[in-house]
């Protein structure tokens, strides 16, 4: 893994735990940053695997 995929997983594990103390001590306004955690954590291996592959494209041609 590289370290990429490591700082984008631990962004979606710190957005689970903030989600989950969110709900637990009804703070809203932790509970829906760590939803934007997880799904900025999702988006960004996303588009970091999206670029990489492009990348490897172009080096091919």
């Amino acid at each position: 893994m590289s370290w990429k995929d490591i700082t984008c997983l631990c962004v979606i594990v710190v957005g689970v735990v903030l989600f989950l103390y969110g709900s637990n001590y009804y703070n809203a306004a932790v509970g829906w940053t760590g939803v934007y955690l997880i799904i900025g954590g999702f988006f960004a291996e996303i588009i970091l695997k999206v670029y990489e592959s492009v990348r490897k494209e172009e080096e091919v041609n």
